[in-house]
């Protein structure tokens, strides 16, 4: 079976829903639920890619902590690799608050944590030699892995001759396109939400979008639209897909089911446009559950969940 590598964020979500009014400060305000699920772009995608068949190891950090517990517990449940997530003392393990409004988006408040502290000298690269694809999740919330960084986390990835994918995150600190420049023309695949390639590119159509990060050198672009659908691209064949009409609870770590789905398709063996398909398909259904992961229960379930949609897979 193929192999998939997911590096990158991980982290513990505390999800609250629905809120329909912010609390004054020192007040409270009421909601439905509140859940402690596993988050973070690293493993949201390896648990939606495991349930959709593939082979899948994650490699991260976690601090030393109940919340580190429950992350490293919850990818053993789903039968995910994790010799290779680092526990680093003295630091919390990265955790976000996430508020679901009733149409089903979000806001969130994040902390780096061990994150952070997560960097090229904790990749094995010999490791990586045994997976087909390395996906880089959350690019913007490492702060270890910034310019030259990445880009020699890139380049190494890219002389052992394996598929490179990135994801990026928003950006708060606002440097953006900086960050990441020198990094790009080694990526196979570069998934993006259209909000965070906006911000990237300083455009506003998505296939500008796309052309400026072809132009960069990026060999295939895919843009995450949410409500809107998405769009792939290697510039010569490209596809807009509208997105599925669904009931949406949670959009949660739907951009991960969205790369997740993609990235299974590469596995097996499908071409740029199948994938782009699956992947709409996956990003369409993760947000019919509560949290990140919980939408997407297998391949068959996805392939189902197409048809009732009028979606051939």
């Amino acid at each position: 079976m193929e192999k998939l590598a997911c590096l990158g964020i991980l982290v513990g979500d505390f999800v609250t829903r629905p809120v329909t009014r912010m609390p004054e400060r020192g007040k409270l305000e009421l909601v439905d639920r509140c859940e402690l699920h596993i988050g973070g772009c690293a493993s949201n995608t390896a648990v939606v890619a495991k349930k959709l068949g593939c082979d899948v190891s994650v490699i991260g950090k976690i601090g030393e902590d109940a919340l580190g517990e429950f992350v490293l517990n919850a990818l053993k449940k789903e039968g995910i690799e994790i010799s290779k997530v680092r526990i680093e003392k003295g630091v919390t393990t990265s955790g976000t608050a996430v508020l679901v409004f009733p149409d089903g988006e979000r806001s969130f408040l994040h902390s780096f944590g061990a994150n952070s502290r997560f960097s090229v000298e904790d990749v094995d690269f010999d490791y990586l030699k045994n997976f087909s694809i390395v996906h880089v999740a959350g690019i913007f919330l490492l702060p270890g892995l910034e310019g030259e960084k990445l880009e020699t986390l890139a380049k190494k990835v890219k002389d052992i001759g394996k598929i490179l994918s990135f994801d990026t995150a928003w950006d708060s600190t606002g440097r953006w396109l900086p960050v990441i420049e020198r990094s790009i023309h080694y990526t196979d695949y570069f998934f993006t939400s259209l909000e965070e390639a906006r911000m990237l590119s300083r455009k506003d159509d998505y296939r500008e979008i796309a052309e400026f990060f072809l132009a960069l050198g990026a060999k295939n672009v895919c843009i995450k639209m949410g409500p809107d659908g998405s769009f792939v691209t290697d510039g010569k064949q490209s596809q807009f897909f509208p997105a599925l009409k669904v009931n949406a609870i949670d959009s949660t770590g739907a951009g991960d089911a969205y790369v997740a789905g993609f990235l299974t398709g590469l596995l097996k063996g499908y071409q740029l446009l199948k994938c782009g398909l699956i992947a709409n398909t996956a990003g369409a259904m993760s947000v019919t559950a509560v949290g990140a992961t919980s939408g997407i229960k297998d391949w068959k379930s996805l392939v189902s969940f197409a048809k009732e949609h009028n979606v051939e897979i």
